[in-house]
């Protein structure tokens, strides 16, 4: 989510599956021990003309938890519509 300058889907695009794994780094190559936990998501979104593209990224608990706020405030406003 951050650091690309690339949108991350086409405001025309239609979300055709939503999954997502939480996950833990446990070590890297400068790091014996991260224990990072993380969620991984991957969107597969389709175009107007058919296009299937598959985009996934990685949220930190705190950046997910925000997602999920965010969510669940829009979820209220459609309840309203």
């Amino acid at each position: 989510m951050e650091g690309s300058s690339e949108p991350l889907l086409d405001a025309k695009a239609q979300l055709l599956d939503f999954q997502w794994k939480l996950g833990m780094a446990v070590s890297s190559d400068s790091c014996r021990s991260l224990k990072y936990p993380y969620v991984a998501v991957m969107l597969t979104v389709g175009d107007r003309s058919g296009q299937v593209t598959n985009k996934s990224f990685e949220m930190t608990i705190p950046q997910f938890q925000n997602f999920y706020r965010q969510f669940k405030e829009i979820a209220a406003v459609i309840e309203t519509v």
